[in-house]
């Protein structure tokens, strides 16, 4: 009898039982028309297969509902990076596509699973507790996407996999192993720690006990007794000199002079097998993606060191540090990194600097002294944005102005180059990460910016709109706007939208602008495209392409330098172009085809920023290193 009853759930053992009791029945009869539908109910139940740990009334799961969402989360996370002419949205299934399917795992868990109401609520408990104690010890670098994007899709997935094998497991052991499993899974990320991504979203991790290009950095300084960060006295040599230089720049900063990533004025040789560029120093720097800005036998850029965020004069010939003057602040986010995000501006013998959490500030070139600063989370009234205060400084006239992204009135500000106060205000759409500049169209200078609802031209005298040409983006717009000719501009934009290029006209002091074309075979991110000879050249997405002006069709799309940066060299019809991997490409400027002429290996490591060349040299740097190249000129 014990034997038999083993072989049946025991709720219909339980109607038998009572169905034996002999005297609730007249007959044998009564008793067979009783017992016969349970009879017949119990053995078309099909016995539970018992498991290693032997049968406890639980069911097998049922496993193809997570067996078909797990590949999905592996395609969701690494196929979006591979697409080149995908949707603006694409990069958002690749950072939240396995994060939602994995809240699809556990909805499977709880409400199609087949497992019983107790290790259903015992798995959730599980997963909870294991990753609260996982987020509390992860690296702050691991902290906020990296916990959406990687940890709790791992740790779910881990999770399905372990009740994928234990699905006939008919005891609660499957679900602690599952846990387990899922703390497995949770627990690698905090191995990890994250510098930021790729262009395709791929998170840059490394070792949690490896020493990051930052601390290696400060620990070179504390260790070196000639880098101090107090600010010398008299750090330059001959004062005069120096203030004559500093008042009279050959790069001022962002992009050049122009903002527009060309250089004139010099005709460099095209062949770097007979002459290849000549390394004239290296340095290590500390994180930042800015670039650099030049005045004579000085450069300026901006870094991160440790709680410190720097602006730093080096000596352009030798890379060594002339001043620093630093100040209390450190921004970091999961994508973007960690450090400053602007490039300084030199102007009427001073530096402008704009740090990523929102501190603008006025130095001494000679001694890097502070002569003002303004907090924008103040001005703006808000937080940095999501990947911090981009801007930098635009020095026109007497002020001084950036995209602060502030509410109402506050989007844009300009202060007054001599004292900081704020001399006037716009309102600006938030998204824009693109820095003012100042271009000439119908005769003439206006102020230019990109935001995510298009382009704003302003009057650089009072802020007051010109035009605001509307071409909406759900992203955001990191990129410069381009003249072309006396009346068109370009709009580039990223991330699956395209380019435009709009013809501006002014009619009884009204501004209007009407497209000419709109192209998606240029679709740059945040990597700046450059302009000659009536075509434009820049990346589309991760591969770089050369389209047609007069009709916005590609001529041709070839050289993968990842999400890069180009330079022009409009007299030698050249293009210098540094890769994310840190490659350095010579590129010749021709529609006829992609021609890379030369390339070479100039960092190890992952390159946003721009380039910068003056005469025969050309800076560059990373948020790791800073080289100097002296490159050939045609003879």
């Amino acid at each position: 009898m014990n034997s038999d009853c083993n072989r049946y759930p025991r709720s219909h053992l339980g109607g038998l039982l009572n169905i034996l009791h002999f005297k609730h029945f007249q007959s044998i009869g009564e008793l067979v028309v009783h017992a016969t539908p349970l009879a017949r109910q119990a053995a078309d139940s099909p016995p539970p297969i018992a498991g290693p740990h032997g049968a406890t009334g639980l069911k097998p799961l049922r496993i193809w509902i997570p067996l078909l969402i797990l590949p999905w989360m592996v395609v969701a996370r690494f196929v979006p990076g591979l697409v080149q002419d995908g949707p603006g949205w694409i990069w958002m299934v690749s950072a939240f596509g396995p994060f939602l399917l994995s809240l699809l795992i556990m909805l499977w868990w709880l409400a199609a699973s087949r497992a019983g109401w107790l290790e259903r609520i015992v798995g959730v408990l599980g997963i909870v507790a294991a990753l609260v104690v996982v987020a509390s010890q992860l690296h702050y670098t691991m902290q906020e996407a990296p916990l959406i994007v990687m940890t709790i899709p791992m740790g779910i997935a881990c999770f399905a996999l372990g009740l994928i094998a234990t699905s006939h497991w008919l005891t609660l052991r499957r679900t602690g192993l599952a846990i387990l499993l899922a703390l497995f899974g949770f627990g690698f990320s905090m191995l990890l720690k994250n510098g930021g991504v790729w262009g395709n979203f791929a998170f840059d991790l490394s070792w949690r006990w490896n020493a990051s290009s930052e601390e290696q950095f400060l620990a070179a300084r504390s260790g070196n007794a000639n880098t101090s960060e107090s600010v010398p006295a008299s750090p330059i040599g001959d004062i005069e000199l120096a203030r004559a230089a500093f008042s009279n720049p050959e790069w001022s900063g962002f992009r050049g002079s122009q903002r527009d990533g060309v250089q004139r004025g010099v005709v460099f040789s095209s062949d770097w097998t007979t002459t290849p560029p000549e390394e004239l120093w290296r340095i290590h720097v500390g994180p930042a993606w800015s670039s650099f800005a030049v005045a004579g036998p000085y450069l300026v850029t901006q870094e991160q060191r440790g709680d410190q965020e720097a602006v730093v004069c080096y000596d352009a010939n030798t890379g060594e540090e002339v001043w620093a003057r630093s100040i209390e602040s450190r921004f970091f986010e999961a994508l973007g990194g960690l450090g400053p995000r602007a490039t300084p501006t030199i102007a009427d013998g001073s530096i402008y600097a704009l740090g990523a959490e929102g501190w603008l500030w006025k130095l001494d070139a000679i001694d890097g002294a502070m002569q003002w600063q303004v907090d924008l989370r103040t001005v703006a009234n808000r937080q940095p944005p999501m990947w911090g205060f981009s801007s930098s400084p635009l020095v026109y006239e007497d002020k001084v102005m950036v995209h602060s992204a502030g509410q109402g009135d506050k989007g844009l500000v300009a202060f007054d180059t001599a004292t900081g106060e704020l001399r006037w205000s716009v309102a600006s759409s938030e998204q824009s990460y693109s820095s003012l500049q100042v271009t000439e169209l119908l005769g003439t200078k206006q102020l230019a910016i990109l935001t995510d609802a298009g382009v704003q031209l302003l009057n650089p005298a009072d802020g007051s709109t010109l035009l605001d040409y509307s071409w909406s983006h759900t992203g955001y717009r990191a990129l410069q706007p381009q003249v072309v000719g006396s009346n068109q501009l370009l709009i580039p934009t990223g991330m699956g939208r395209g380019t435009r290029l709009i013809e501006v006209a002014e009619e009884a002091g009204e501004w209007t602008g009407k497209e000419v074309w709109t192209s998606r075979d240029m679709k740059p991110d945040f990597n700046d495209l450059v302009v000659h000879n009536g075509y434009m050249y820049g990346f589309d997405n991760a591969i770089f392409a050369c389209v047609d002006l007069q009709d916005g069709k590609r001529k041709w799309k070839g050289g993968r330098y990842g999400k890069g940066q180009v330079l022009l060299l409009a007299d030698s019809d050249l293009l210098l172009i540094l890769g994310e991997q840190g490659q350095l490409a010579l590129v010749r400027a021709t529609p006829e085809g992609h021609q890379e002429l030369a390339q070479l290996p100039a960092f190890k490591a992952k390159t946003w920023n721009h380039l910068t060349l003056v005469g025969d040299r050309l800076y560059i740097r990373n948020a790791e290193e800073a080289v100097c190249y002296r490159l050939p000129i045609q003879q």
